[in-house]
């Protein structure tokens, strides 16, 4: 059951880190779980464990390495898009 939660969490923080950046994760629903988990991961590998914890996910963490994730998704689809004008 735990890892269900997780991945219902994952959705969530996705979905919020996405609202946040004001632009849509690739992938739709499955794209903001698989956003948000890599970016708890992410997260927590840059920030540690703190603050309030969910299923298992400290929510703040989280949220920030999820943003990170995106924006940084973002940038690299950006300049793809770019390089294939450019051909």
């Amino acid at each position: 059951m735990g890892t269900i939660l997780m991945i219902i969490m994952g959705g969530l923080i996705g979905w919020v880190a996405g609202m946040i950046m004001g632009t849509d994760i690739p992938g739709g629903k499955l794209g903001n779980i698989i956003a948000g988990l890599l970016g708890a991961w992410l997260g927590s590998l840059l920030l540690g464990n703190w603050g309030p914890e969910i299923w298992n996910v400290h929510i703040l963490p989280a949220l920030v390495g999820t943003i990170l994730l995106i924006a940084l998704t973002s940038i690299i689809l950006n300049m793809m898009k770019k390089k294939n004008r450019r051909v």
